[in-house]
């Protein structure tokens, strides 16, 4: 972790922190996901830095050590390109690789077709492209789904509020490495689908959570619930909604995302190549949402493998 180095790029009148290792002539920019921070790719980073690449991550808007947007003023996805954008400029970096997790998975695809000319290609982790339009969420799963309980305003924080940050990142984090997507009954919150005495999954230790809870401490979970629970309603009007670069598509067999409406269809080559024509898609089988930290050295190899091709 020493060997990574960490500066701040400004964006307007916020400075968004930078992770950055390696001097390669090839960049990475790595794109986290919820609850994640730079820190959710320090196995990637390094590896890749060994490999001769430039690995590149940053903490978005309102998240870990990258300033928040000013009172009264919501962080968009729109926000999200910008800034990346901006940082590219900063680190003089004309065109990358993208990696993006999670939510991340949206702009590391948005910014393709929108700066086709910036990407070389684009890696994605626990969730497929999924092409602009209204969340359908509210109509096929129950009011209790983690997504829906986090999107109205107040809830989550209600939810979060009885405990300390610490708490809420261990608690997401266990949640999300099940194989079940996380609902609550009617009398019951989020947080209560966990028992306190829990264990942490195996990959993830202690020191990884203080890590963690520790950048949550600086930043809170305010921007965090803005982008993405409140904003998958933002409209987007892309020229083409196709991803046209070349992309690679890494899923856990037991990531519980799997099970959302749609979305298995999605993973399958036939279909995806419709929206994502130059699209592999790789099953890691006992990998859960968090597939880069539970098996790093799988993950480091497939994307090495798909840098490789496409430099």
């Amino acid at each position: 972790m020493d060997r990574i180095e960490h500066k701040f790029v400004n964006v307007g009148d916020l400075k968004l922190h930078v992770a950055e290792i390696g001097s390669g002539g090839n960049a990475v920019v790595f794109l986290h996901g919820f609850p994640e921070i730079w820190y959710s790719w320090r196995h990637q980073m390094i590896a890749l830095a060994d490999a001769g690449f430039r690995a590149v991550s940053f903490d978005y808007r309102g998240y870990g050590l990258s300033d928040p947007p000013p009172p009264g003023n919501k962080a968009t996805w729109f926000d999200l390109l910008n800034d990346l954008l901006h940082i590219l400029d900063a680190l003089a970096l004309s065109k990358v690789f993208l990696v993006g997790k999670d939510f991340g998975a949206r702009p590391a695809h948005f910014f393709s077709i929108l700066h086709p000319e910036r990407v070389l290609g684009v890696v994605t982790l626990g969730v497929p492209y999924v092409p602009p339009g209204p969340s359908l969420y509210h109509k096929f799963l129950p009011e209790g789904f983690y997504i829906l309980r986090w999107k109205e305003p107040g809830r989550a924080e209600g939810d979060f509020g009885r405990f300390d940050v610490k708490t809420v990142v261990r608690n997401i984090y266990i949640l999300f490495s099940r194989n079940e997507i996380p609902i609550a009954n009617e009398n019951q919150e989020i947080m209560d689908l966990v028992e306190p005495d829990t264990p942490l999954p195996a990959w993830f230790t202690e020191e990884d959570l203080a890590t963690y809870a520790a950048l949550y401490e600086n930043s809170g979970l305010q921007t965090a619930l803005q982008i993405p629970y409140r904003s998958f309603g933002e409209v987007f009007n892309l020229p083409d909604p196709v991803v046209r670069v070349p992309a690679l598509l890494i899923m856990g067999g037991k990531d519980y995302i799997l099970k959302f409406p749609g979305i298995e269809d999605l993973t399958k080559v036939e279909k995806a190549k419709e929206l994502v024509p130059n699209l592999e898609v790789t099953f890691i089988p006992e990998g859960t949402h968090f597939v880069q930290e539970q098996f790093p050295q799988q993950v480091n190899q497939l994307i090495l493998d798909f840098l490789a091709k496409h430099i």
